[in-house]
């Protein structure tokens, strides 16, 4: 299905609110908080979390271009947002998420996760939109995936490619109006991580391939992040509530996942917040935002310390032309903090 977007690629500058901070007077944010010396390997004593833009409502899915800019997702605005070097925040896409023609009443109306193929196409998770799609040159959508076995997903919510083109998601029910499994909207009995199989080669306009599209872990009460390890033997996927978990598993030869391990439990920990996105350095550490922060664990599983922005992170990526930089999505703010060692190439 070839959707034309009326509200597409506004590059203007957004409302007022937001806050536009040339990088020169950027503020001086936050604190890690180091349990292990090793994480100055990867972050260095020194290292400063910067506020580089706020007022928005509820950020989510940054991600680079390798032209010089950031993307990421305004949820309650149902609004994708560029953010270039300049201090500059424009509206890139909106509506990012629901289309519908009545009114929306949940609280997280646009699109969640955001990532690029490798042929550099932009790929949308449209939370409350309930699809995957990607966007083309001339401004279209393509759908990759709407509905598994003709019942619609519930709402995809982060997203990763792996090498050969095949994309891989999360889909727990944040985006329906209740949030919940009873939700009436809600018509698939599972909240699922999905395959869908040669993703890169989908064609641009062509409908969605029933076929391709195949739920690879069933078992998960609330699939939020999803990252490969550099070496792509292993999927990391997290689980918000109730328990709050950091999971591996070993991606097999036909794309289907095994050896499930717990690679870490933060159920029992006092902070504010959960298990939601993550991104993998070049040396296979884990970067995942969760309880009261962006946690940094080895790629044994050991939590070596957590870089603390002021308000609670819900996913990161890296940016700048030497993947060094990491930005941070922080409820209504979007945070960086400059890192010893490079994030793992997408592809």
């Amino acid at each position: 299905m070839k959707t034309l977007l009326r509200i597409v690629l506004l590059f203007f500058a957004a409302a007022g609110s937001l806050s536009m901070m040339p990088q020169a007077s950027l503020e001086i944010v936050g604190s890690v908080s180091r349990l292990d010396p090793a994480l100055d390997a990867m972050v260095a004593p020194d290292a400063k979390i910067e506020k580089v833009a706020g007022g928005f409502k509820f950020t989510e899915g940054p991600i680079w271009f390798p032209s010089g800019y950031l993307l990421f997702s305004d949820i309650p605005n149902n609004t994708i947002m560029k953010w270039t070097p300049d201090g500059h925040v424009s509206v890139f896409m909106h509506p990012s998420g629901y289309r519908g023609e009545r009114a929306f009443k949940g609280i997280e109306s646009g699109s969640n996760g955001l990532t690029l193929d490798p042929q550099g196409r932009l790929t949308i998770a449209e939370h409350a939109g309930r699809r995957v799609t990607r966007l083309e040159a001339d401004g279209t959508l393509t759908v990759l995936a709407e509905r598994y076995q003709g019942k619609r997903l519930n709402s995809p919510n982060d997203l990763v490619y792996a090498p050969d083109g095949d994309l891989y998601f999360t889909d727990p029910p944040y985006g329906l109006e209740t949030q919940n499994d009873s939700d009436p909207l809600k018509e698939l009995p599972f909240n699922g991580v999905y395959r869908i199989a040669g993703a890169v080669r989908h064609k641009a306009g062509a409908p969605p391939e029933p076929s391709s599209l195949q739920p690879v872990i069933r078992d998960l009460t609330r699939p939020n992040g999803i990252a490969f390890s550099p070496d792509r033997k292993y999927l990391y996927v997290d689980n918000s509530e109730p328990q709050r978990l950091y999971l591996r598993y070993r991606v097999k030869g036909d794309g289907t996942l095994t050896d499930r391990t717990v690679f870490y439990d933060a159920t029992s920990s006092p902070a504010q917040g959960a298990p939601d996105g993550m991104k993998v350095d070049e040396a296979g550490n884990l970067y995942a935002t969760g309880p009261g922060g962006v946690w940094v664990f080895s790629p044994q599983g050991k939590h070596l310390g957590t870089i603390q922005p002021p308000e609670i992170p819900a996913n990161c990526n890296w940016g700048d032309a030497d993947r060094r930089t990491l930005y941070i999505t922080a409820r209504t703010g979007l945070y960086r903090i400059r890192l010893n060692i490079a994030g793992a190439r997408p592809f």
